[in-house]
């Protein structure tokens, strides 16, 4: 019996595994919003429910638009300072920069792959 326990948690916890987008440091937002390309920054925490939920979404946008826009994770609990910089109240919140570095959208919540696209588009994604 304790050795399927332990095959069902093992699979559970496989399961929801997901991917992670590491913290982007200051640097990395700078070039990010200096590179000429959209960006989306979310600003969340890895033990925030919907932004476990979003992790998975983003490391797949971050992949598969490499090079024409900017996908980047910020956890406001590891940085304080720019859940401060970007005026965060609740997490997660995603930014969305046009090719000029300009805000254009911000928005709080867990938000679909595809609402994150139609965003990305708006501020200039091609």
């Amino acid at each position: 019996m304790k050795t399927l326990q332990l095959l069902i948690l093992i699979m559970l916890t496989t399961a929801t595994a997901y991917a992670e987008l590491p913290s982007a440091t200051d640097a990395a937002v700078k070039q990010a919003l200096s590179s000429g390309k959209p960006t989306v920054i979310d600003l969340g925490a890895r033990a925030c429910i919907p932004c476990k939920k979003m992790a998975p979404i983003l490391e797949g946008l971050s992949t598969e638009y490499k090079g024409k826009a900017g996908v980047l994770f910020i956890d406001v609990w590891e940085n304080e300072a720019a859940a401060k910089k970007f005026r965060i109240q609740m997490i997660p919140t995603q930014i969305f920069f046009n090719a000029q570095g300009k805000e254009v959208k911000r928005h709080t919540g867990f938000m679909e792959k595809s609402d994150i696209l139609k965003e990305l588009k708006t501020a200039g994604l091609r």
